[in-house]
């Protein structure tokens, strides 16, 4: 009996202290969250002001992209939004294994020319056009509309921008 008392003991704190790490954990990946929205949120609001994409969208788009500045190619390209070569581009690249191995991606000199970038990229394709004619506030319809465009493969692209939108309350930034 004293050895299943000690095994219960034993399994009970061995769970207490998994929920606890993973408690500790995700609070961490909150933080830096949080630490990654307070660092772009300046770039992000400039570009809307000039651009006409809401901030909110492109910091919900930085974050999910880079796995806020964590992702190799935010790490190694400084490139926060995934952005692939495409046809045309003349500037550095770098590969890196996505939908397929060894796409070509954009890489920049540093984070902020890719958030510039993201804004002309968004601009400058027709396939985006229709986003320009929702209201600034329509986050879910421009989440929507990006995922309908092609932007991301994910099929839970846009929900995935508007609970990051909601959850970090990323609005604030479109005033």
């Amino acid at each position: 009996m004293k050895k299943f008392f000690l095994l219960f003991v034993l399994i009970s704190f061995s769970s207490c202290s998994t929920l606890k790490t993973a408690s500790v954990v995700e609070k961490s990946v909150e933080d830096k969250i949080k630490l990654y929205i307070k660092k772009f949120a300046p770039a992000a609001v400039k570009n809307m002001r000039f651009y006409k994409i809401p901030a909110s969208i492109t910091l919900a788009q930085g974050v999910l992209e880079s796995g806020y500045g964590e992702s190799t190619l935010a790490k190694k390209a400084n490139n926060h939004f995934g952005i692939k070569c495409h046809k045309g581009w003349k500037g550095k690249s770098i590969t890196h294994d996505d939908d397929e191995e060894d796409e070509c991606f954009r890489s920049y000199k540093n984070p902020l020319k890719s958030y510039r970038d993201h804004s002309l990229f968004l601009v400058d394709r027709d396939r985006y056009k229709s986003l320009f004619e929702l209201k600034r506030k329509d986050y879910e319809g421009w989440a929507k509309g990006l995922k309908a465009a092609g932007y991301a493969t994910d099929p839970k692209y846009a929900e995935k921008l508007i609970s990051l939108i909601e959850r970090f309350e990323l609005t604030r930034f479109d005033e």
